[in-house]
């Protein structure tokens, strides 16, 4: 689906790849509903939207909030006339530590807002979807959504949940004038792990470099433009991700033991 002159809602909108992406929208000429639980967040991507701003309109929602979620859809219409496409992009990761020391309330909340979050976003618009010319749904996952990382379990979980709903709701929209894309980021530069209150789990020495190459957040929204408007089934964004998606199609288990080499050192014991 191409953007130009499509209503597109993005969620996460606030900060990091989402904001990005809203901005990336509304250079390509879209109109945007970016979405956020935090308001002045949103209130800084419309700052830097500009001349474009005139285009965007923000919505302070937590999207764990099945009410408020199911309300968006005509909000958003009441302001925009319709809605042509939803990326759901808001995320946040766990604690780095492994699940034995991983409480119950960490992991809810990477559930809630990982999968619920994007499920209740898709059901709530999906009839409005169906109801224009045409459309598309796009779900943010993760690498982490196909390859395991440790330290991170339930928030690989989660974004392998939102990879299996995406790819069984692109199988059941097959035929409609819906199209659906599933996105898998590598390392992306940008502040999950503050915005998800956990950065002090996630250390790296003094002096060392990441263990991963890290991607620039507009390089990533680029890539998930170009993406959606070619109608991708799947986007893999950085390098990382392309590499690790082709080495775990042949050697699964020595893909996961790779990534455990690369993260041990960051991994409490």
């Amino acid at each position: 689906m191409k953007v130009q002159n499509k209503i597109v809602v993005v969620t996460g909108g606030g900060n990091g790849m989402g904001r990005e992406l809203v901005l990336a929208l509304l250079s390509r000429g879209a109109s945007v509903a970016a979405v956020d639980i935090n308001a002045s967040a949103l209130e800084e991507t419309a700052r830097l939207a500009g001349m474009n701003s005139s285009n965007l309109a923000t919505y302070t929602v937590n999207i764990t909030d099945r009410a408020a979620v199911e309300a968006l859809p005509e909000r958003v219409i009441s302001r925009f006339g319709a809605v042509d496409g939803i990326i759901n992009n808001a995320g946040v990761i766990q604690p780095f530590v492994k699940l034995k020391d991983l409480d119950f309330a960490a992991i809810e909340r990477v559930m809630n807002v990982n999968l619920f979050g994007t499920l209740y976003m898709t059901k709530a618009f999906l009839p409005h979807l169906l109801a224009r010319p045409e459309a598309h749904i796009t779900n943010i996952s993760s690498m982490g959504g196909f390859l395991p990382v440790p330290g991170q379990t339930i928030y690989g979980a989660s974004k392998a949940a939102v990879k299996l709903l995406t790819e069984g709701l692109n199988s059941e929209l097959q035929g409609t004038n819906v199209r659906v894309t599933v996105v898998f980021p590598g390392a992306i530069g940008t502040n999950i792990a503050v915005n998800s209150g956990v950065m002090d789990t996630l250390q790296v020495k003094s002096g060392e470099a990441p263990p991963v190459k890290i991607l620039s957040p507009d390089k990533a929204a680029r890539i998930i433009l170009d993406g959606i408007e070619s109608n991708r089934y799947r986007v893999l964004v950085g390098s990382d991700a392309r590499l690790m998606d082709a080495i775990y199609r042949l050697h699964p288990q020595r893909a996961a033991r790779f990534i455990l080499d690369q993260m041990s050192s960051l991994l409490p014991q």
